[in-house]
Order: C-alpha cells, then sequence, then structure tokens
C-alpha cells in the first residue's frame, strides 16, 4: 500500500539511478512530446533510439545505452522495469518473444511462451457434461501457464549481454521500492480493475487501496522490489527456485493451480530460426510459430503485393476491401495450423507461399464481400490433424532489438503471487480449451493449438524487422491480442506503400478482420462514413469499436537518424540521444 505521497520527476529518479548503478548520464536531448492522437512530427535521433509503452521505461533503456550498454542489455533493463510501471502487461509472471538483428545483418529469435503445466490436459476447462467452464481459462489460479519472461531475459543477457545482470536490474528495484507517481490512465486503470483484485487477492496487494487512485500518486511495490532483487543477485535461480518459487506456488496451492516446483525449474526459454520473407524490395523478418504472427503477417503481405496499393491510396475503398479479403483467409489457416512446432508439424512454408497467398485473392470482387462461412483453411497436403506490451530498441552500433511480452488479458489473471508482488498470466486461455470456441479475443482455434502438457500455446504477437538494400530500416510491432498481426501489418502497409514517417504510421486509424467473427473491427476514425456505408451495402458488417493496438516503430533515414513512432493510444514514449 502506499504510505506516504511526495514529488518525484522523471530527471530526479534517474539520477537517485545513477548514484545506485554508479555511473552520470547526460539527460535525453528529444523534443516535447505531444500528447493525444495528432502527433504526426516524428522525434529523430543520431545515435540510439527506445520506443516502450512507459516514459519511466524509455528513460531506463537510454540510460544503460548511455552506460554502454548494447539494445539486449537496454531490453533487459525495460522488460524488468515494465514489470514495475506497466503491470497490466509489463511482466516477470507472463511470457514473450523477442526478435534480434545485430549490426552484421544476422537474426535470431527467442522464443520465451509461456508453457502448460505438467499436470495441465486437454479438458480441464470443461465440465462433466463437456462444455467450458465460463472464466476457469481466465480468471483463476489454474489460468496460468509457466511464466518465461525471466528466464528469456537471463538467456537473451546470457548470449548477448555486455553489462553485468545485476546493475540491469537495478533501476527496476529502484522504481518498485522508492515508487512513482502514476498517469491518470493507470489511475482509472486501477480502479476499473479493482473488483477483481479484491476477489482475487483476499490477503491484499500494493495495487489495492482503501482510497481511490488519482492521477500522481505514490505506487511503491516492496514485495516486487524484494522479488527482482532476489533475481539480480541469483539469475534465473531468484525466480524459478528458492523463496520466489515458493511463494508462487503457495500461491498455486490456495486454489486449483497446478503449476509446481518441477514445472518451474525444468522451463527453457527457446532459440528458433526467423521466418523471413520479402514485400516490395524490402526484408521481411518475423517470429516463427509458436508465434503465428511472422507466419500470418508475410502471408497477408503476399496476398496484397499484386495490388497498387500506392496508387489506390490510404483506405480507399480498393485498398479496404483487399486487405480485409486477405487478413479473412489468413485468419482462416491461422485457426487450423497453427501451433506450438515442437508438439505439432506446422507447414511454415505452404503458408506463407506467395504464389498460394496471391491465388486467393485472384480473381477478386471489388463489389461484394465474401462470407466467412464460404471461406475455409487451405487444403495442404500431407498436414496431420488484447493485453500486450511491446518495446523497439537500436543501439549505437546498429544492433536492433523487438519485443512483444504479454499477460494475455489486462494484468493477466488478476492474481498477485503474495509475497512476491508479481502478477500471474493467463495464458492458458490462448489454447483452444474446446474446438471451435472461441478465446476471450474472439480467436477459434482446432487440434493444432489443443492443451497438452509442457506445450507453448499459439500467440499473435509479432516483433518485426524490416531491412531495405541489406541495411536495417524498420523495427516495429505492437500489443493488441488477435489485432497483433493486422496493426504491424497495416502500418508497414503505411510506410511502404502509403509513404507515412514513422509517427504518423503509428498514429493512423486502424481496423481488422480476424475470419471469425465475420465483421470489421473499426476505430473511430478509421474507414469514413460514406465509405462505411458502401461497405456494408455490399455485404461487409461494419463493427465500430476501441483503439486497436498499441504500435512502437523505429525507422532508420537515408541519413542514418533513427525516425520514431510512440502510438498515442497510451502512454507510449520514445527517448534517445
Amino acid at each position: 500500500m502506499v504510505t506516504h505521497h511526495f514529488k518525484v520527476d522523471i530527471m530526479n529518479k534517474l539520477f537517485i539511478y545513477s548514484l545506485i548503478t554508479g555511473f552520470l548520464f547526460t539527460s535525453c536531448s528529444t523534443t516535447r512530446r505531444q500528447l493525444g492522437p495528432h502527433k504526426t512530427n516524428p522525434d529523430t535521433f543520431n545515435k540510439a533510439a527506445v520506443v516502450t509503452a512507459h516514459p519511466l521505461a524509455s528513460e531506463v533503456g537510454v540510460m544503460i545505452l548511455k552506460k554502454g550498454g548494447n539494445a539486449i542489455d537496454a531490453a533487459v533493463a525495460v522488460q524488468f522495469a515494465l514489470a514495475v510501471v506497466y503491470p497490466n502487461a509489463g511482466n516477470i509472471g507472463g511470457g514473450g518473444f523477442m526478435l534480434y538483428r545485430n549490426n552484421q545483418g544476422q537474426y535470431n529469435a527467442l522464443d520465451f511462451r509461456e508453457t502448460a503445466p505438467k499436470k495441465a490436459h486437454r479438458d480441464m476447462y470443461l465440465d462433466a457434461q463437456k462444455n467450458v467452464i465460463p472464466d476457469l481459462s481466465l480468471y483463476s489460479r489454474l489460468a496460468s501457464g509457466i511464466p518465461g519472461s525471466v528466464a528469456g531475459m537471463w538467456e537473451a543477457h546470457q548470449k548477448y549481454g555486455k553489462l553485468a545482470w545485476k546493475d540491469l536490474l537495478t533501476p527496476a528495484i529502484d522504481l518498485a521500492r522508492k515508487g512513482f507517481e502514476i498517469s491518470e490512465r493507470q489511475a482509472k486503470e486501477f480502479e476499473t480493475h479493482k473488483e477483481r483484485f479484491v476477489r482475487l487477492n483476499p490477503t491484499g496487494a500494493a495495487i489495492i487501496k482503501n482510497t481511490t487512485w488519482k492521477t500522481g500518486d505514490l505506487f511503491i511495490q516492496v514485495d516486487l522490489a524484494n522479488t527482482i532483487e532476489r533475481i539480480a543477485n541469483e539469475g534465473r535461480d531468484g525466480f524459478y527456485k528458492g523463496k520466489t518459487a515458493d511463494f508462487l506456488i503457495a500461491e498455486m496451492n490456495k486454489d486449483k493451480g497446478i503449476i509446481t516446483h518441477e514445472d518451474l525449474t525444468s522451463y527453457r526459454a527457446l532459440w528458433r530460426a526467423p521466418i523471413a520473407s520479402s514485400y516490395r524490395g524490402h526484408k521481411v523478418v518475423s517470429m516463427p510459430p509458436p508465434s503465428s504472427g511472422g507466419t500470418s503477417l508475410i502471408a497477408l503481405l503476399k496476398s496484397v503485393e499484386q495490388f497498387p496499393l500506392q496508387r489506390w491510396g490510404f483506405q480507399t475503398d480498393s485498398a479496404i476491401r483487399v486487405i480485409v479479403e486477405a487478413e479473412r483467409h489468413v485468419y482462416a489457416n491461422r485457426a487450423k495450423y497453427l501451433g506450438d512446432p515442437d508438439f505439432i508439424n506446422v507447414p511454415v512454408q505452404q503458408l506463407v507461399d506467395s504464389t498460394v497467398n496471391a491465388a486467393k485473392l485472384n480473381p477478386f470482387n471489388f463489389r461484394q464481400a465474401t462470407l466467412s462461412k464460404n471461406v475455409n483453411a487451405d487444403v495442404i497436403p500431407g498436414y496431420e490433424s488484447e493485453q500486450t506490451t511491446h518495446f523497439n530498441i537500436v543501439d549505437e552500433e546498429g544492433n536492433a532489438v523487438s519485443i512483444t511480452t504479454t499477460l494475455n488479458d489486462s494484468y493477466g489473471s488478476g492474481v498477485f503471487v503474495n509475497g512476491a508482488g508479481f502478477l500471474l498470466n493467463n495464458e492458458m486461455d490462448d489454447f483452444s480449451i474446446k474446438t471451435g470456441v472461441p478465446n476471450m479475443y474472439g480467436l477459434t482455434g482446432e487440434r493444432a493449438n489443443e492443451i497438452q502438457p509442457g506445450k507453448r500455446m499459439l500467440s499473435s504477437m509479432t516483433p518485426t524487422i524490416l531491412e531495405k538494400d541489406g541495411k536495417l530500416f524498420m523495427v516495429v510491432g505492437t500489443p493488441g491480442g488477435s489485432t497483433i498481426i493486422t496493426s504491424v501489418f497495416q502500418t508497414i502497409l503505411n510506410v511502404i506503400d502509403f509513404g507515412q514517417n514513422a509517427q504518423s504510421a503509428v498514429n493512423s486509424p486502424r481496423f481488422h478482420h480476424q475470419w471469425l467473427p465475420d465483421h470489421i473491427d473499426v476505430e473511430k476514425d478509421a474507414i469514413d462514413m460514406t465509405l462505411r456505408n458502401k461497405l456494408i451495402k455490399d455485404g461487409y458488417i461494419i463493427n465500430p469499436r476501441g483503439n486497436i493496438g498499441r504500435v512502437e516503430n523505429i525507422l532508420v533515414l537515408p541519413n542514418g537518424k533513427l525516425q520514431t513512432g510512440a502510438d498515442p493510444r497510451g502512454d507510449d514514449t520514445a527517448k534517445g540521444y
């Protein structure tokens, strides 16, 4: 609980960091950032850039780079800082994916997705009549997979890090122990989720207080500070063994949880070969399965590459129809074929084949919507049967990192590990808990993504890096559940086809189609009303909704400078020097 209140601005807090970690740094050279959806002028930096969901996390990343750390060092520091300052998605109790490109153009992909506990089984969320038990896969201690974030950061640092591990976690420890002032957005979120926090955490948590959270309140998390300190001192064993592990298992034992000490100690982050292709002369590199993101993104790009999007223009009639129909077909394949490649045969090459994807939309009907009930997954011979956060970093040497991590729902399961201070994920809902039954994002799945012990649940996370003429061109990604893939897809189109700068590409209103349910989700300013009415007349169903995604974007300009886009849909902030 918050015990006192005082003003601590960002620069004063960074001065505290410098005292603790034993180095000095200068303030980030950045222009004043306009708030709201109308910022169109991107920030530009000469040497290095960090774009995250929270200004303090971005400051931490820049601080590590200025100390001499590389992109991986900064990523580790940012990940732990986000676990403190952005608890709705930043985490040590969840998992994610990292795409890394060094300055020589070599890539690696790290899978630190959560896994199903060894006691998990296909029907664990069904009653005796094989019906889904409401909310059991979402808001309970049975909803959590084995967390992978700590193992992922440890593995990345062991392979590529330069600075001492302990120094990278010190800023997060300081933020948690001394507190930070919450934003207006965070105050509203804390209050919105208070009932769930109280119901699931009867012994209390730092995020729960008797009075109302207000803008500028100090949020102190002593238990979380102690947990990160154990990880700083003991490495991955500070989380998967010892006191922290005991706290987590004690939480499991309170109510139906099945994660065991053996589950924790046996968890491993895995290096995987990235998936790569091309789009209009650009190399596109993204995450392979068990993320569906890279495969689906490339399939989308290959589907629309045959059409003159640049000539048609941004969100014109023809462009929208082509994009929607591409999304409809690709998400149908996602539902049938994608899952954990360590458990099933995922036909990636067939799914991203340029000829196959182009043929789905050729010939194309520009006068009538296709009905999703008439769209089936491709027949592939030989095949056997929304809250997240993203950040991008480019360091002085030209190394780039694109990382997406998640707890699944905003604030995950809502369960805090008593004594350890961190939230548990509810990623088990990302499995197909029953064939044909949609998850919380409306995504349906089949046997490829059914629950099995040790299996990694399918994800939409799409950390992506693009090259042009062999040089780093774009680092992009977003949170957003099922809308992640289409948000990254449309941001790439905004830059390459529609000529938008890094910030405008992020700002631009978005729309989304995922096969089922059969409608187009549209943000408030997406698709003007005249065109909406025309699409409705031609059989498209328009579903107005709130914000879609929170994209982070870095473009490398021809002169080598770094142009950034931080999504105004949140508190997202670009920093650099």
